[in-house]
């Protein structure tokens, strides 16, 4: 099993952008996600200062009612002994 089908929820990146305005920044987050292949990503945290801006991106690996690959790993989830 990889790594990351451990992940439980998401993936976070922090970073802090070069920009001249709040806008600004939001946009080279979101291309960020894409420039990373990461695909869609969602916009976690923003704190724009004048100079850039610091930024939280997240990218899910499981939403909420998706199958968890980390439950195969502690057989699928069940306790030892419940049936089928």
């Amino acid at each position: 099993m990889r790594a990351l089908d451990r992940v439980i929820d998401g993936l976070d990146i922090e970073t802090y952008l070069v920009c001249s305005s709040e806008q600004e920044g939001k946009d080279l987050a979101l291309r960020l996600g894409e420039e990373l292949h990461l695909g869609e990503v969602d916009l976690m945290f923003q704190e724009f200062d004048g100079y850039g801006m610091r930024v939280r991106i997240r990218k899910y690996v499981h939403k909420p009612g998706d199958p968890y690959r980390w439950l195969d790993a502690f057989g699928g989830g069940r306790e030892k002994g419940e049936g089928a």
